[in-house]
């Protein structure tokens, strides 16, 4: 599991090594992991490579000055690009320069030495940076296009402890992070900016809190919370998921939310909606009727919402299904009918899935807002209607009304088709049923649904197809 930490919980780690530990030996580590990942990127190409380190004021200028040495050593062509010549790291400069590199201004020579780089470092700005970039890092920033761009600990510009970027900022190829990955590098939008990660372990570990504020699961955490039948299970021991979707005008709604249920582990699968012939003609397996939630038999979980519409009876059903004392997922149309107060005062977990458009409209924000603040906004869901939340996008996002927040690592952008939401509805809702908690269920649907979409490869999908992949996921997640 990758675990991310918020700067202060960083720095107070950091802080309490480095009194274990000589002078300037926490910065070594810290340039010895950036040079290395640094050569990998240059590959045998290090002697003789031009290197540009963008030098900023504070620590992350030192941790590139100290790195760029140890590339010069190496036979790399290293100019340090000083921001603020008179506030560089001192011991990060003379190193360099002992070492055969040179250091120049931020001015014509500057970019000149940027645009002909073969590699650049962002050492501009460290994990405490706020808002974008300057102009005079602007400027060098876009002279280093054409470049491999390794960001140190994280993309200049961008907000470390919420991924956000509120102006111009360094989309990196890479980003060396050190000692615990920060939250803005797993969510978007700084997570677009950030390339790929690589973490440098420089040994905060004992210093970290037990609890880390944001989580990204990985194939043995969704493993073992994956559900499988005992030897004396039967379909009503492993859960049955109730699923409330679908009308008249969207019957394909319904059919896509049961196919995502059945390949989630509960072991019977209820329908209760106008569309049970479409749903019966595909998957005959399905129990449905054409009552009223509360008349289609017993069920561990309900799922509400996809394609529901909002007439009367929607009303009606939505009313029911929260009413019960099981868990509930909450999707879709459902999100829309939603009654604050009958999710607030229920004593099962509630489960509300929305869109960055439905999360806004729930929190009374623009749309814009949200994809801006996506785990600012995660959270409030959670917290203001004491429930867990599982906000869709670029970066799935799951949050309980406490304890860190989920990201899902696997999603995919071809996921952003008609009917993928639905299908992660019926498979999420599948997991409460087989007595996962609202979290663990989540974020394993989540996880298994990116899965099965990027098995689909980087084409255009279909939400059916990705339902279908689901069982292959599965198989691959549990076998290890």
């Amino acid at each position: 599991m990758r675990t991310g930490y918020g700067v202060e919980t960083v720095r107070a780690a950091e802080r309490a090594l480095m009194e274990q530990l000589p002078e300037g030996a926490l910065m070594q580590r810290a340039a010895a992991g950036l040079a290395a990942a640094c050569a990998e990127l240059l590959g045998r190409r290090v002697y003789g490579a031009r290197v540009a380190l963008l030098v900023g004021s504070g620590d992350n200028g030192g941790d590139a000055l100290y790195a760029g040495a140890r590339l010069a050593r190496r036979g790399a062509g290293v100019t340090a690009v000083l921001l603020s010549p008179g506030r560089a790291h001192d011991g990060g400069l003379r190193a360099l320069r002992r070492a055969g590199g040179r250091a120049v201004p931020a001015d014509g020579d500057g970019v000149r030495a940027v645009a002909c780089a073969d590699l650049v470092v962002d050492g501009i700005v460290g994990i405490g940076g706020r808002g974008g970039l300057r102009p005079e890092a602007e400027e060098l920033v876009r002279a280093a296009e054409g470049a491999l761009v390794v960001a140190v600990d994280l993309p200049s510009g961008v907000d470390a402890d919420s991924g956000e970027v509120r102006g111009p900022a360094v989309r990196a190829d890479a980003t060396v992070t050190f000692g615990a990955y920060k939250p803005g590098l797993l969510v978007d939008p700084a997570r677009e900016h950030a390339g790929a990660l690589r973490l440098v372990d420089i040994g905060l570990g004992p210093w970290l809190p037990e609890e880390p504020e944001m989580e990204a699961l990985q194939h043995a955490d969704v493993a073992a919370l994956l559900p499988r039948p005992a030897a004396e299970s039967d379909k009503y021991r492993r859960g049955v998921v109730g699923v409330v979707a679908g009308s008249a005008r969207y019957p394909g709604a319904a059919v896509l939310a049961v196919a995502g249920a059945l390949s989630g582990g509960a072991g019977a699968v209820r329908y209760a909606g106008p569309a049970a012939d479409a749903v019966v003609a595909r998957f005959p397996e399905t129990l449905v009727t054409a009552g009223p939630p509360g008349k289609a038999g017993r069920v561990q979980a309900w799922v509400v919402g996809p394609g529901l519409g909002d007439d009367a009876a929607a009303h009606q059903a939505l009313e029911d299904v929260l009413a019960s004392d099981v868990p509930v997922l909450v999707d879709a149309d459902g999100l829309r009918l939603l009654d604050p107060e009958a999710v607030r005062t229920r004593a099962a977990e509630t489960l509300l899935t929305p869109h960055a458009g439905e999360a806004a409209a729930l929190l009374g924000l623009a749309r814009e807002e949200v994809e801006a603040a996506r785990l600012s906004s995660v959270r409030a869901l959670a917290r203001r209607f004491g429930v867990t939340a599982l906000l869709k996008g670029s970066t799935t996002l799951v949050a309980a009304t406490s304890g860190p927040v989920r990201v899902n690592p696997t999603g995919t952008p071809w996921l952003a088709t008609a009917g993928s939401g639905d299908v992660l509805s019926g498979l999420t809702g599948s997991l409460l049923a087989a007595g996962l908690p609202a979290l663990d269920a989540a974020s394993a649907g989540a996880y298994l649904h990116g899965l099965a979409a990027r098995r689909l490869g980087p084409a255009p999908l279909t939400s059916i197809g990705v339902a279908e992949e689901l069982r292959e996921v599965w198989l691959d997640v549990s076998s290890g």
